[in-house]
């Protein structure tokens, strides 16, 4: 009787480690739902524009493709000029949301401009950078 019992123990501690490491293993891996958000595009060419117009804007349109749902806390942009204005609301997993952008050239230098919004949210990645840009001519220019 004991040297079935010291057999079984034996089997017993063979089966139950690897089974205690796969476990372990699966715990470690197991992903926590999380949201993640996908631009349709992060950036946006203005074009050329006069001083006469110096409002712009743009929409840059996302999908949560995660199995969270996604906030975004905070969207700060590179310049004053540059203001981008976003939902408060959770965007749930498959479904779509958007930052608007307006960029005000008013009383700004006539030129070439490429400004950053850095976009914040609960995402692993935690940040994403859009991109904006465009060239304001002076309105005298045009009427040479």
């Amino acid at each position: 009787m004991r040297n079935w019992w010291n057999h079984a123990s034996k089997m017993m501690r063979k089966l139950l480690l690897p089974l205690v490491l796969l476990l372990t293993l699966s715990i470690a891996f197991a992903e926590e739902p999380a949201p993640e958000i996908t631009f349709l595009k992060t950036s946006h060419d203005f074009g050329t524009f006069t001083t006469q117009n110096p409002v712009q804007t743009c929409t840059f349109k996302f999908t949560n493709t995660g199995n969270a749902p996604l906030y975004i806390s905070q969207a700060i942009a590179s310049c004053g000029c540059t203001v981008p204005t976003y939902t408060d609301k959770p965007v749930q997993p498959g479904d779509t949301g958007k930052i608007e952008v307006k960029y005000n050239g008013t009383g700004r230098y006539p030129g070439h401009f490429k400004k950053t919004i850095t976009v914040t949210t609960n995402t692993k990645k935690r940040y994403s950078r859009l991109f904006i840009e465009g060239v304001m001519n002076n309105t005298e220019e045009n009427k040479k």
